[in-house]
């Protein structure tokens, strides 16, 4: 297997040509690789019309993942997103989707862009992060619907690790002929354990991966996947669906990382990966036996419940963040740690070391508000162009939510654009620590 788009920019690089084309730092070093980034000249292929070798290493990454087609992102998952939802509706058509409730921000923003409405699927227990569900909740969903939504939108694993049943959700999905997407942005090395763990092995049509998180790639690296199952319709409109929503200068950066991890995917990675599984499951066994509570399915991701061990999730993250070890999220329930083959063994000897040294105190016994299900007044397209006004978080209730307003990580509300605030969601985004929000302007 040979890596083409970065054996074209090496040899671009090493060439010196005056670059009369963009960027304007013409290969010149301010920060020391902009001799690598380079923009669709002669020879390059272009990302959305690819012949050449972007074509020829989307087809190295399809081999990979043995999928139908799998196409590059330089704009990571989020850009996936909206282009599946395209796909999905321009190929079923329908007005709205059937989602879990801890869709992504991007998932919301799709739908204001595509006009389409959102039922959801909410979580059995967890809070607002969790998404875990199964054929037999997404079936009861269906059999409450006058008609049948144009996808299934599932985010798995959400961001504190829990995989959902993608095999029982697809079986159902395969009863009423709906297409099944999965954000698995969170898992990109799935494929590569033993067994079939990646959604488009268990049925799903539709994938978006976010190669960064999990893998050796650059920030924005990110993979559609249109799985075997799926009708050719997909695979013949991804480039154009990618390039409605993505902007035309991607990262060649980005582009040369993805390529070089056909590379590294290629040399022995499942085996690596199978040897970092069983690290981090014996590091969660010895922490286990030390007190401390963990959640989640994910393999290498270490989620840490903070106040079954006596603390808040800030409090034990300052502590590792003082001894030089940062996590990906915290909040006051839990900690998030991602652990990738690029974590070294002192990396993890380091992290056992800190939590051990925390001495276990009596177990927090206050517990996330529960949400419920808010009354709907507009679509997340209606809201989107209604005039709004900020207000404190204390004088919400009985207003209309006109914006997320959430930080990334981990973009995700505890409300969604066109619902009511009540008296659950208003004490959740209080004791999320959201003080402020955006709602509809009255008159």
């Amino acid at each position: 297997m040979k890596a083409p788009i970065c054996e074209f920019v090496k040899k671009y690089a090493q060439g010196g040509a005056s670059r009369f084309h963009m960027p304007g730092h013409k290969g010149k070093p301010f920060l020391g690789f902009e001799d690598f980034d380079i923009t669709e000249i002669e020879g390059a292929d272009s990302l959305y019309h690819a012949r050449d070798i972007i074509n020829e290493s989307e087809e190295n990454a399809t081999a990979l993942f043995g999928s139908q087609k799998t196409f590059f992102s330089t704009e990571g998952s989020s850009h996936v997103i909206r282009a599946m939802m395209y796909l999905a509706k321009s190929y079923k058509g329908g007005d709205y989707v059937l989602a879990t409730r801890n869709a992504h921000q991007s998932f919301i923003s799709a739908s204001v862009l595509l006009d389409f409405d959102i039922k959801w699927v909410n979580p059995k227990s967890g809070g607002y992060l969790c998404g875990k569900t199964d054929g037999a909740e997404i079936e009861k969903a269906l059999t409450r619907v006058d008609k049948m939504p144009f996808a299934v939108f599932v985010t798995s694993p959400d961001y504190l690790g829990n995989i959902s049943d993608i095999k029982s959700i697809n079986e159902v999905c395969k009863r009423y002929d709906i297409p099944l997407i999965v954000d698995n942005a969170h898992g990109a090395y799935l494929k590569f354990l033993e067994g079939e763990n990646h959604p488009i092995d268990q049925g799903a049509w539709l994938s978006s991966d976010s190669a960064h998180k999990t893998l050796p790639v650059l920030t924005g690296g990110a993979y559609m996947h249109i799985s075997k199952n799926a009708p050719k319709y997909f695979s013949e409109n991804a480039k154009s669906a990618l390039a409605l929503f993505g902007s035309s200068s991607p990262s060649y950066l980005t582009l040369c990382s993805l390529d070089n991890a056909n590379l590294y995917l290629n040399d022995g990675f499942d085996k690596r990966l199978s040897e970092l599984s069983k690290k981090v499951d014996a590091l969660k066994s010895r922490l286990t036996e030390n007190g401390y509570t963990f959640i989640g399915d994910e393999k290498i991701k270490i989620t840490v419940d903070t106040k079954k061990y006596g603390y808040y999730g800030e409090e034990i993250y300052k502590i590792l963040y003082k001894n030089g070890i940062v996590c990906e999220f915290y909040d006051r329930d839990y900690i998030v740690l991602m652990v990738s083959c690029q974590n070294s063994e002192n990396d993890l000897l380091s992290l056992e070391s800190v939590l051990l040294s925390i001495p276990k105190k009596s177990a927090i016994s206050d517990t996330p508000p529960t949400i419920l299900p808010c009354e709907r007044k507009f679509s997340p397209r209606e809201i989107a162009f209604l005039p709004k006004e900020e207000i404190d978080i204390e004088n919400a209730l009985g207003r209309v939510c006109a914006d997320l307003n959430v930080a990334c990580p981990p973009c995700v509300s505890v409300i969604s654009c066109g619902e009511v605030y009540n008296e659950s969601t208003v004490e959740a985004a209080k004791y999320y620590g959201i003080t402020k929000c955006n709602v509809i302007k009255n008159n």
